[in-house]
């Protein structure tokens, strides 16, 4: 099948609109038609049913969707695959969720920058869930979470187990006001743990979904809030930063998950350079410890999470 008519299926889906779509994909309504009219004439199936507001996909549409879906991801695959750059025998693609890339996978490329220089990286932000997805369709090779669910023929290392602790910026160490409050979106988790124990900071004056940004506003405006211990360490030693006494920790582990049957070649000297920066606990650690041997078998792991969810200290 033509990949542009999965293209084309996959962005009036996601915009419900024929017009809009035709936009977005700098070609005209009538194109975009034609194309929506050869792919029904190939499944022999309606997918879309337009009306005054737009397009909604139909039953055979949803089926369809995830199929789509893993198409233009394989093809993704397999265009950085064959696109590898002179020099690299090999492109390593991983992903993150946004709340964890600071320190921690920055350090990784770094690292990966002197140990593997063989090695091509893609690197991406993202939602677990759509991280997962990429892992199991095989655009992916490696994604850093912090609650992976466990799936079939996937693998799960716990790499850190940090804590966020709650700091302030005030000398005076007492608990927070929620108009002094910098509330961190660190995950539904963290969420439902921090509702219990500080319900009057549900409505805190600062909310952000990026605790790097909720740190250095924190820093700037001054203020309190719950940030990742070793990435405001820095802060706390000299001073600019005070931890709160009294108030819950909470656990805020990383974890690395590849398919059970990944290219080991690929994927070990990658999880090697994992392990080495977050072993090392410090932040812009930017030389190897040691070089990756080259892998002659598949990884070794767990096979699940070593460590159970995220619980109130």
């Amino acid at each position: 099948m033509d990949l542009t008519l999965a293209e084309t299926f996959l962005r009036i889906a996601q915009v419900r609109s024929f017009l809009r779509a035709a936009e977005q994909l700098h070609v005209t309504p009538t194109s975009v038609s034609a194309r929506v009219r050869t792919l029904e004439q190939l499944l022999g199936r309606s997918l879309f049913v337009r009306n005054k507001s737009g397009a909604v996909l139909t039953p055979a549409g949803e089926q369809f969707l995830p199929h789509a879906t893993s198409l233009m991801q394989v093809w993704e695959r397999a265009r950085h695959q064959v696109a590898v750059p002179a020099g690299r025998r090999a492109v390593m693609t991983i992903g993150c969720e946004v709340s964890l890339w600071d320190p921690l996978v920055l350090q990784w490329l770094l690292w990966m920058r002197s140990a593997a220089p063989h090695l091509a990286i893609r690197a991406e932000v993202g939602l677990p869930s759509e991280l997962l997805e990429k892992i199991v369709s095989g655009v992916l090779d490696i994604a850093i979470v912090y609650a992976p669910q466990r799936r079939p023929n996937l693998r799960i290392e716990l790499l850190i187990e940090e804590k966020l602790i709650m700091v302030t910026t005030s000398k005076r160490l007492r608990a927070p006001r929620p108009e002094d409050y910098v509330y961190v979106d660190w995950g539904p988790e963290f969420a439902a743990q921090h509702g219990l124990a500080f319900p009057e900071l549900s409505n805190a004056a600062v909310k952000v979904g990026l605790g790097p940004l909720g740190r250095e506003y924190l820093l700037s405006a001054g203020g309190t809030g719950y940030f990742r211990q070793d990435v405001i360490r820095e802060h706390l030693d000299n001073g600019r930063l005070h931890k709160v006494p009294g108030m819950p920790e909470f656990l805020y582990p990383a974890y690395a998950v590849y398919a059970a049957g990944a290219d080991a070649n690929i994927v070990n000297p990658a999880l090697v350079g994992l392990r080495n920066v977050a072993r090392s606990g410090r932040e812009g650690a930017s030389a190897p410890a040691s070089k990756p041997r080259q892998a002659k078998s598949r990884p070794k792991s767990s096979g699940g999470p070593r460590k159970p969810p995220p619980q109130p200290r």
